[in-house]
């Protein structure tokens, strides 16, 4: 059955409680930085780099800590967190994307981005279409209205930001539950009950080009989110599925509504080095628009990477019947 009561979480906020502070950010400090470079050198003094390397290889004596006390942030509290301060700009792309991947084998195991099981992505305009059903919103300069990706953790490093916008900006999926729990409690059992998806042409071989996904799902004890409206709409497409019902799209719109509320919204520009975290399950995540520079060397790029944690006991078994990860192949 589902709930339709407010579901009591310290995801559970809105971004005018964090807007005027920097506690959500965790700044690096020169020891820090000296740390992250030292277990650099030590990967690349065995042949590795990037996805090749484990924690084992990148050994963070102190940082360690520190990225525990994180993670029980991403997991039991507000959902995000952002360390500042890593100077991106003086290593190449291949040694910051290393240092990226370092800390996020801390956080969780990698969770393959794509059908193509890419692990460390790139997150920039590569001036396809959004028209084009192969081509995902990342890969573009679109506005990308919030929604959720998937896997358990999301973790993103500005290596060079765009010329104007691109801002990055996340919404509690749990403040939006509950938020509709307490003023339209008649849409929220619709938002339990699966929609159909648009696979956009990555489904796996033999696979129907659609699948079903409730935007929220429950499983001991802890909320979970998962949307993409634009996925939902274009799934529309295929003649063979259901139209969207009048309820329906109130339901999603009102759920739109407040995403795109100034109280709902926490904004965050990213700086080049600046590595932000966020669970997947409680957090909405959106950028704004941007307008690139004209020089390709300082064009707007960002490593992203997708993280699966064993702080979670169980996840919903909609998740779990397409595979967890939606029927990607995963690494190794």
């Amino acid at each position: 059955m589902a709930n339709t009561a407010p579901v009591p979480s310290p995801a559970d906020w809105r971004g005018e409680e964090f807007r005027d502070s920097d506690s959500w950010i965790d700044y690096l400090s020169d020891g820090d930085i000296a740390e992250l470079d030292a277990a650099l050198q030590r990967a690349k003094s065995r042949g590795l780099s990037g996805v090749e390397v484990t924690r084992a290889d990148f050994p963070l004596p102190t940082l360690a800590r520190r990225l525990r006390d994180l993670l029980d942030t991403l997991i039991d509290g507000r959902g995000f967190a952002l360390l500042r301060g890593f100077p991106v700009r003086d290593y190449s792309e291949e040694d910051a994307g290393t240092v990226f991947w370092g800390i996020g084998t801390y956080l969780g195991a990698p969770w393959p981005q794509n059908a193509d099981g890419d692990l460390l992505g790139d997150v920039r305009d590569t001036g396809r279409s959004i028209a084009d059903t192969s081509v995902r919103g990342y890969q573009t300069n679109i506005r990308l209205p919030y929604h959720t990706d998937a896997a358990d953790l999301v973790g993103l490093m500005c290596v060079r930001a765009a010329k104007r916008g691109g801002i990055s900006s996340l919404v509690s999926s749990v403040a939006c539950h509950n938020e509709i729990a307490r003023s339209r409690p008649d849409l929220l059992p619709r938002l339990y009950e699966p929609f159909y998806y648009d696979w956009r042409e990555e489904q796996p071989e033999g696979e129907l080009p659609y699948y079903q996904m409730p935007v929220f799902s429950s499983e001991g004890g802890r909320m979970f989110n998962r949307y993409m409206r634009g996925y939902i709409e274009t799934a529309q497409r295929f003649e063979e599925l259901p139209r969207l019902t009048a309820h329906e799209r109130e339901a999603l719109n009102y759920l739109d509504k407040l995403t795109e509320s100034d109280a709902f919204q926490l904004d965050m520009e990213l700086q080049p080095g600046d590595m932000q975290f966020i669970n997947n399950w409680v957090l909405l995540h959106g950028r704004t628009e941007f307008e690139d520079h004209e020089d390709a060397r300082e064009r707007r790029h960002l490593k992203r990477l997708w993280l699966a944690t064993d702080r979670f006991e169980k996840r919903p078994d909609v998740f779990m019947g397409l595979g967890y990860d939606l029927g990607w192949k995963k690494a190794g």
